[in-house]
Parts: C-alpha cells; sequence; structure tokens
C-alpha cells in the first residue's frame, strides 16, 4: 500500500467513505489509520491538534509528503481509477476550489452534528500498522 488515510473513526460519514474506499481499492493503494490511534499517528509525528484540521493522506514511500482536508480527498480521488479526469475538471472550473475547501471544513467542523457519532472507532481491515488495533 503507497498512501495511507488517516480518518476520524468516530464519524458515521468518515467511516462510511473509508468503506467505500475499501471496496474501491481493496488494499491495493490504501492503508487506514483512525485518528484516534493516537499511538501509530505520533510515529508520524501527528498530533491530535493537527487531526483537527481534516483527514490526512500520506505518502508511504515519502511520509514527508502529506496532504490535508479537501487538498487530501481531492489527492485520493486522483488516484483512483479514472479519478484525475473528474478532479481536473472540477479543479479546472472557476472558484470551484475554494467553495470545495469551504464546504470541506464546514462538514468537518459539523460532522458529528449532520452525519452523528459512532459508539465505537472503526478500524480498517487494512490498516497501518501490524496489529491494527487502538
Amino acid at each position: 500500500m503507497n498512501y495511507n488515510v488517516i480518518y476520524d473513526g468516530n464519524c458515521n460519514l468518515c467511516v462510511t467513505l473509508v468503506k467505500l474506499l475499501e471496496k474501491l481499492d481493496q488494499g491495493k493503494l490504501f492503508s487506514y489509520t483512525p485518528m484516534q490511534d493516537q499511538q501509530t499517528l505520533q510515529g508520524w509525528g501527528i498530533t491530535p491538534q493537527d487531526c483537527e484540521q481534516g483527514m490526512i493522506l500520506i505518502d508511504s514511500q515519502t511520509p514527508e509528503k502529506r496532504w490535508q482536508g479537501s487538498d487530501a480527498a481531492e489527492e485520493i480521488g486522483r488516484l483512483l481509477p479514472l479519478g484525475s479526469v473528474f478532479v481536473d475538471a472540477y479543479r479546472a472550473l472557476p472558484g470551484m476550489k475554494k467553495v470545495g475547501d469551504k464546504l470541506y471544513e464546514q462538514i468537518r467542523d459539523n460532522r458529528y452534528s449532520l452525519f452523528g457519532k459512532r459508539d465505537r472507532t472503526y478500524e480498517s481491515v487494512y490498516c497501518a500498522d501490524d496489529n491494527c488495533k487502538i
């Protein structure tokens, strides 16, 4: 797996999107780490405060190469088969990047009230560490 997606494992929307990615990718490109897995995140130098800014995508080959928030969502989309066509079209539309960034921020900041909070943290079968337990 070439990229690690750090997501909110307590957010219903986030978990639904991770499950969709799992089905599409089947662990070929992406592994997943919930933001609640502080031990694993600490190894990458990621703090809980960093996670407040939204999902994070890390290039596993070059861990200092990272995307966050709407940039991470766009990069994930770009990496999926035929995804670059849609992401490039989105980016080419004047003003869409700014609108998308603002929409992402609103959803990020209100995700629990809009989509609910899970009772248990979701852990992907395609986890980044060996034991997949938080």
